[in-house]
């Protein structure tokens, strides 16, 4: 495992969080739709008698500790209680398969899982070789000492409480968590975040949506994310705003409740998700959100336009990557903007957030590009990740001088806009030219919809041609309109001609597969596909796979 240089400035991560729950002694804090509820003085004090009781389960010199949570009060608590301890968490992936997730607790030498009997009820795993700590059995064992030693060490001066805890020896630049990226578009790889990361990440939020104390943000994405560890986790802890969270991102009914009860102001998603919830929630669900932030996925305008209409408070977009933790840019919205420079421009992901730098770079030659000329984007800035678990080569190739490679193709403006051209290898290279994937599927998107779940019915993405190198495939469920219809729909739209999937070239699943944020498996839809494709094509129906 790669180690972080132990010398240099300290974190200060942990004193911010415990100012602001101090500061929220008795005003709620961190609540989920199982019933629980907690004050900043309640979170500060069971953070500390959970880790209190973890510190008995686990081994002294033991650093990497799995957390196997939905975000809920007790994922966060879990987490809290590592970084106390200073311990790394490894917020395991419950949506890759049974297989991927021991390789993850092999890789970064997880001995023990932090879980909960009620979620390994809902999702049985075995986390072999890992040992599981259930948190309902180690809590019966809290004795009365515990809960005295945490309510005293809560009220101690923070230069006493960080001798008393030691983490005055976290440095900004010692690992903090090991975050394995979704699978989506490859094999899952550990990014090694730092306290620094994390930190800046959080500062960042706060700089671009100027939070404010009466802020309740919504918390259905999963910590095994960085949008939900970063900015639903740990964001609102060092930012002293209150968060709700519910396991399951899609369940309409339960997080409108959660909105009108809590009075969330701030709702963080995906554009799939944001689909669902205007095919499931009533407008009045939506009374107190003053904020709704997407990313992951492009946003559509007709999706913006819609939610608008219903909501009566419009989606804007941000972008970002895991081995950022995440934050790159956004676009900020007029009522939370710090200054009079124009800082939304819809069809772009922002500008970038204070602290970030960013660079345009010629994939074959790396000059730096000017305006509008579309090209690799590079980061850099606090938060870039100390590398990726146990492949330095990997790492060399990703960040050069201390400049992250996202491997996107963009384009940035006079003003500092970044337009997304196209997502890392979200391209088919077609008789030598470059076709993006996002430009046929926003007009498959505007011809098809999407499903009652807010999923997209048609996915576009490539296999391999004999003749011209690759060619387009598309993915998709039950639809009203023949391959053939459609195709001729995409000419009329103005594509060019390389731009037209044959209409032997489309694909029926029963299900769109997705992955634990709600966007949709890039990976199992490549697999499909050139499985599919590999097969004799039909001159034109659509083709079920199975």
């Amino acid at each position: 495992m790669t180690e972080s240089d132990s010398s240099g400035q300290k974190s200060t991560l942990l004193r911010t969080v415990v100012a602001q729950l101090r500061r929220r002694g008795g005003a709620i804090t961190l609540s989920d739709s199982t019933g629980v509820a907690l004050t900043g003085r309640q979170v500060l004090v069971r953070t500390l008698v959970l880790r209190r009781i973890l510190r008995r389960e686990l081994d002294p010199g033991e650093k990497v500790v799995g957390v196997l949570l939905p975000p809920t009060v007790a994922g966060v608590l879990a987490n809290l209680a590592l970084a106390f301890d200073r311990r790394v968490a490894v917020n395991l992936n419950y949506s890759l398969t049974p297989e991927l997730i021991r390789a993850s607790i092999t890789e970064a030498e997880v001995k023990h899982v932090v879980t909960s009997r009620a979620f390994l009820k809902r999702m049985p795993l075995d986390l072999t070789p890992a040992k599981v700590i259930v948190l309902e059995e180690v809590a019966a064992h809290v004795s009365l000492v515990d809960k005295v030693m945490a309510g005293v060490a809560a009220f101690l001066p923070w230069p006493l409480l960080e001798r008393f805890l030691g983490v005055g020896k976290i440095r900004a630049d010692d690992l903090m968590t090991i975050m394995f990226t979704s699978g989506s578009t490859g094999r899952p790889k550990g990014v090694l975040l730092s306290w620094r990361s994390i930190e800046a990440n959080t500062r960042m939020i706060d700089g671009l949506l100027r939070l404010c104390p009466d802020d309740v943000m919504l918390g259905v994405l999963p910590f095994f994310h960085t949008f939900g560890y970063t900015i639903t986790l740990w964001t609102p802890l060092a930012m002293g705003v209150g968060a709700v969270y519910h396991t399951h991102p899609l369940e309409g009914r339960v997080i409108g409740s959660l909105i009108m009860d809590r009075k969330v102001t701030i709702v963080l998603g995906t554009p799939t998700l944001l689909r669902a919830y205007m095919q499931r929630l009533p407008p009045e669900d939506f009374k107190s959100v003053e904020l709704v932030a997407t990313g992951s996925e492009p946003l559509p305008q007709a999706l913006a336009d819609g939610f608008e209409e219903k909501f009566g408070v419009r989606p804007f977009q941000g972008y970002g990557a895991t081995e950022l933790g995440p934050i790159v840019s956004a676009n900020v919205p007029d009522s939370r903007s710090h200054d009079a420079a124009q800082t939304l421009r819809e069809g772009t992901v922002g500008r970038p957030a204070r602290g970030v730098r960013v660079e345009v770079r010629d994939p074959t030659t790396g000059d730096v590009l000017g305006p509008h000329q579309p090209g690799l984007l590079w980061v850099t800035g606090p938060h870039v990740m100390l590398g990726y678990l146990d492949q330095p080569e990997l790492t060399q190739k990703a960040v050069v001088d201390g400049w992250y490679n996202t491997g996107d193709v963009v384009s940035i403006d006079e003003a500092g806009f970044i337009t997304i051209v196209g997502r890392s290898g979200r391209f088919a290279k077609i008789a030598g030219e470059m076709v993006p994937f996002a430009a046929v599927e926003q007009v498959l998107s505007g011809l098809v919809g999407t499903g009652d779940d807010g999923v997209p019915r048609a996915v576009v993405t490539a296999a391999p041609d004999r003749l011209s190198g690759e060619r387009l495939v598309v993915v998709h469920t039950a639809l009203e309109q023949t391959p053939a219809e459609l195709v001729r729909q995409i000419a009329a739209a103005g594509l060019p001609r390389l731009y037209l999937p044959a209409p032997a070239d489309f694909y029926q699943v029963e299900a769109m597969p997705i992955i634990g944020i709600g966007k949709v498996d890039l990976k199992a839809i490549d697999r499909l596909a050139k499985e599919a494709a590999s097969v004799p094509r039909a001159k034109s129906e659509s083709q079920p796979l199975h």
